[in-house]
């Protein structure tokens, strides 16, 4: 598939999504984020066993492209603003681990981004905001990720102010995973996917999209959903290959994932 705004690579295991509105600070126009989704539905139903969201140029994303939306009226901002949360929903469906790159301001639905990937990553001059608290639209969809991530006072500092927080205050709050030099920001997100997508790849994804699930549920409907998955996915090839593998004292052979 031709993309405009947008790169899509997959050099080997993983993909990596690029944002290239370097011009317009990856801003989330609609046809940018009509063409994400494209790009996280074409590579969910792949092979790959990960995936890396990055922008390309001197920030992550400045959230929306105003120009889409300074003169729209009504019906138009709803359809803006349901593709947005289409696309923050899918990278939270697709199987594989998401990990965002981040460099440079991640503002506004552009630190929604960030909030709704699985993983995240920082260059040490990362900064982060919603900064519609300071302005005259605020920030109410990025901060149903960002709340999700940060806790509800450090959500509403971050709302009400609009200040931009650094990576460490990012990496405090639990925003982010990891913070490091610019330098070393592509081997920390190779690293971490490494790490984070090993084991059955099957198996990986019901647990993430299990995760998802379950995580705002109340303790008893939490634990009577995650029983009833673990108990049907005990069944899978892969657990019992796992099992097995652990009894004989050996590497396990999945069908599709890395020991």
């Amino acid at each position: 598939m031709e993309f405009e705004h947008i790169l899509v690579e997959r050099p080997g295991e993983f993909a990596t999504i690029t944002m290239n509105r370097p011009q317009r600070r990856n801003a989330l126009s609609l046809a940018h984020m009509r063409e994400l989704i494209a790009a996280f539905r074409q590579v969910g139903d792949s092979d790959a066993l990960g995936i890396v969201l990055a922008g390309n140029g001197p920030v992550f994303s400045a959230g929306h492209d105003f120009a889409d939306v300074a003169e729209a009226d009504l019906a138009a901002v709803r359809s803006l603003l349901a593709t947005c949360t289409d696309l923050m929903t899918l990278m939270q469906q697709v199987p594989q681990p998401v990990v965002a790159r981040v460099h440079g301001l991640a503002t506004a639905a552009g630190c929604q981004l960030v909030a709704s990937a699985d993983l995240a990553v920082a260059s040490d001059n990362a900064g982060f905001a919603a900064p519609g608290g300071k302005g005259g639209w605020f920030c109410h969809t990025p901060m149903v990720a960002i709340a999700r991530n940060v806790g509800r006072k450090r959500a509403a500092e971050m709302a009400m102010s609009g200040d931009v927080i650094d990576a460490r205050t990012a990496l405090d709050w639990g925003l982010v995973n990891q913070v490091v030099p610019p330098e070393q920001l592509d081997s920390a997100v190779a690293d971490l996917l490494e790490r984070v997508t090993r084991g059955s790849a099957e198996s990986k994804g019901i647990g993430k999209q299990a995760l998802y699930a379950q995580i705002d549920l109340d303790q008893p409907k939490a634990y009577a959903y995650a029983v009833e998955v673990m108990a049907a996915t005990s069944q899978l090839p892969d657990a019992r290959e796992g099992m097995r593998a652990f009894l004989d004292k050996r590497k396990p052979r999945w069908r599709r994932g890395r020991t």
